[in-house]
């Protein structure tokens, strides 16, 4: 897919070849390059087109619509499995850097879903991309992750449940654990830290109307402050940690675009929709006794935002980020007012 030219200080100079054109751009490889977060960074790249970076799309699936919507507006669109390494090595040939990230929530084969965990199952993908990126001498990956809830749980002696392994909020504690995956191996990386998707108000959490007409956000929050983001400008952001470049190797980048209440929720909604909306708290215990897919894990996550919100908001300072990383980052209310029509019950 590229040639790779060893300079004297041990690093490489990358070139690609792959098509009838040729560019000196650095090729960013991009996991899951279809999806919100991946999508966003590839189109960053594609929306600046005198910018120093090519989109390299990672899809398990390259014909798909989403594929070939980009390639039509130039990023290169290859095949990776980040349950295959070999595709991944392969994928990385000849690549500047990567932006990787697992999804806990993709569907799972029953063979598969017999052997491993979820979370396992994103350990297992999480040191195939670090293992294929050192073979490809990356010179940058970023990273997406969360934050591992077990120390923060077992330092408050917390009742939060163990859900599968030894995991309180699986998706996140896998994630985090796999930050090792990349440094233990001397990738050079960029552990970016998300949060909560805006993108909940439009699935799990989106305004119901009650039987009196009265709409209502709820979240498992009490009284706690929440920070959040769009998924797109996850994307965006590791858009901007590449372009900052080798300063931000070896760093954490946390990201949120706002910091809500639940109470900010509902009055950003009702500027929004032009509508009361009412805020109605549940507990994680109540959200627990649902019973539905993912219960324990949700309420679990929503105990962890709650009695660490003071730490996980300190790391996060959504103007710094808009000043250096991301300037076209989302506040709560920007992504609502693009998306007033879907948050509509």
């Amino acid at each position: 897919m590229g040639t790779q030219t060893r300079l004297l200080d041990g690093t490489f100079e990358v070139r690609t070849t792959k098509g009838p054109n040729v560019t000196d751009k650095k090729i960013i490889a991009i996991v899951g390059g279809t999806g919100h977060q991946g999508g966003g960074l590839v189109r960053a790249i594609l929306d600046d087109p005198d910018g120093p970076f090519a989109a390299r799309v990672l899809t398990r699936h390259p014909d798909s619509a989403n594929a070939q919507e980009l390639r039509k507006r130039g990023a290169e669109i290859v095949r990776g499995d980040l349950d295959d390494e070999a595709s991944l090595r392969a994928a990385f040939d000849g690549a500047y850097g990567a932006f990787v990230y697992t999804n806990h929530y993709d569907p799972q084969a029953p063979e598969d879903a017999a052997n491993r965990s979820r979370a396992r199952r994103e350990l297992d993908q999480a040191a195939n991309a670090a293992t294929a990126a050192k073979a490809a001498h990356l010179r940058h990956v970023v990273w997406s992750t969360l934050e591992d809830t077990r120390p923060h749980f077992a330092h408050l002696g917390s009742d939060a449940p163990v859900i599968e392994d030894d995991y309180t909020v699986p998706h996140f504690d896998a994630k985090g654990a796999g930050n090792a995956e990349f440094l233990s191996r001397g990738v050079p990386t960029t552990i970016l830290e998300t949060t909560l998707f805006y993108e909940a108000f439009l699935t799990t959490r989106k305004p119901r109307r009650e039987p009196d007409g009265q709409l209502v956000v709820s979240l498992p929050l009490g009284d706690g402050t929440l920070s959040m983001v769009a998924a797109e400008d996850i994307g965006r952001t590791a858009y901007g940690i590449f372009r900052t470049g080798a300063g931000l190797v070896g760093r954490t980048v946390s990201i949120a675009g706002d910091v809500n209440t639940g109470d900010d929720v509902a009055e950003t909604l009702t500027r929004v929709l032009g509508e009361k909306v009412l805020y109605r708290p549940v507990t994680p215990q109540e959200l627990r006794a649902t019973g539905l897919p993912f219960s324990g894990e949700t309420a679990n996550m929503y105990q962890f935002y709650n009695e660490a919100s003071d730490l996980l908001i300190a790391k996060r300072d959504p103007a710094a980020l808009r000043a250096t990383l991301n300037p076209r980052l989302q506040s709560l209310e920007d992504w609502m007012t693009e998306h007033r029509d879907e948050l509509m019950p």
